[in-house]
Order: structure tokens, then sequence, then C-alpha cells
């Protein structure tokens, strides 16, 4: 049973874009609920709660990728 190596960096480039979208999701939505009166909280927050998303997303595509290349099918 051998790791299919093309999968394995597929898997990490999908982790490697999450980290920073974990980072960031969380930040832009803190920032948003510090700027209430500010005009684009709305907007502030959705862009924050996509990238939240994103990152969870990208995580669990990443895992899952590595997992296929680890066990395969």
């Amino acid at each position: 049973m051998a790791t299919n190596r093309e999968l394995l960096g597929k898997g990490l480039k999908y982790l490697g874009w999450a980290l920073p979208l974990m980072f960031i999701g969380p930040t832009v939505i803190y920032n948003a609920f510090i700027n209430k009166q500010n005009v684009w909280h709305y907007l502030v927050l959705a862009i924050g709660i996509v990238a939240a998303f994103f990152a969870v997303y990208l995580a669990f595509k990443g895992l899952n990728t590595i997992m296929k290349s680890l066990f395969g099918n």
C-alpha cells in the first residue's frame, strides 16, 4: 500500500490555503463586531463568515484528500 504523492501534495496545498483563512476569518468577524457604528458592518461580517466557511471547507477537503492518498479508496 504505497502513498500516492500527487494526492498527498494536493491535500497539503488545501491545508496550506486553509491555514491563513483560519486566522483571517475570525479576525474579520471580530473586527466587524467591534465596528458596529460603521456603515460597512454587515459587508465585513459577511466576508468574515465566508472566509471562516472556506477555511473549514478547505481543511475538510485537505484532510479527506490526504486520507485518500494514504489509504486509497
